[in-house]
């Protein structure tokens, strides 16, 4: 793990309340899908290291010519100068870090169970896996609470119209206070949820991404559901 220096290309909205951050990536700087790294401020509105860095996982995928990360938009000090740096800033990347990355073992399929701004590091892993016409099975079941609030939805379903590997089951659960049409799934992602997508499925991984209180539930589904503990791995997002 390394120190590169970066700056800001852009930023866009990519949900309600969620924004992407697009950097330069480094010459010197390479990654696997669904790594993270810290975003370190050189002139952070405090002291402390809240202030200066925030850990994002990496949205892009390593054959891109840039970085993105994507965040909710709390209002933190971090987030406000985040918000607030104007193209071309330039800020310092540490990393890239994490093991939450595509197992090995091609004929096992990989279900990627995420909760909003989780999706962050399956992007990552489905942009590579279309870019190498990946033969592996891939599913994602993506659950929000409303489509404005889904981030990458639009491109998520564009990678499963071109990807005959992939499936997406996205669910929404309040459909009562969202403005826009959904024709898709609605509720939680339950036990009988994960069994109907997995049901063709021989012996898969699951991955499951989101705040931990979700994260704990998720795997705990899983195991009623009968997958074994070896076979799930998990990372929890802390105050994303």
């Amino acid at each position: 793990m390394g120190r590169h220096d970066s700056k800001l290309r852009g930023r866009e909205q990519v949900a309600h309340g969620t924004v992407a951050f697009h950097f330069d990536k480094p010459s010197d700087f390479s990654f696997e899908p669904g790594q993270a790294i810290d975003v370190v401020l050189l002139e952070p509105p405090g002291t402390d290291a809240q202030s200066t860095r925030h850990t994002f996982s990496i949205v892009s995928a390593p054959f891109e010519n840039e970085l993105v990360v994507a965040t909710r938009m709390r209002d933190t000090a971090f987030k406000r100068a985040l918000g607030a740096l104007p193209v071309g800033a330039s800020i310092a990347i540490e990393g890239p870090f994490g093991s939450l990355t595509l197992h090995n073992e091609r004929t096992r399929a990989a279900v990627f169970i995420a909760g909003g701004i989780g999706i962050t590091p399956i992007m990552s892993i489905l942009r590579q896996a279309a870019r190498d016409r990946l033969q592996q099975r891939l599913v994602l079941l993506y659950s929000n609470r409303r489509p404005e609030d889904a981030a990458f939805l639009a491109e998520l379903q564009e990678l499963e119209r071109h990807n005959p590997r992939y499936r997406l089951i996205a669910t929404m659960t309040l459909m009562s206070s969202s403005s826009m049409p959904w024709t898709g799934a609605m509720g939680q992602i339950d036990e009988a949820f994960v069994r109907r997508a997995a049901s063709d499925l021989l012996k898969p991984v699951y991955y499951v991404v989101g705040p931990p209180g979700m994260v704990e539930a998720l795997r705990r589904t899983l195991s009623n559901a009968g997958v074994n503990d070896d076979d799930i791995r998990s990372e929890d997002f802390y105050g994303y």
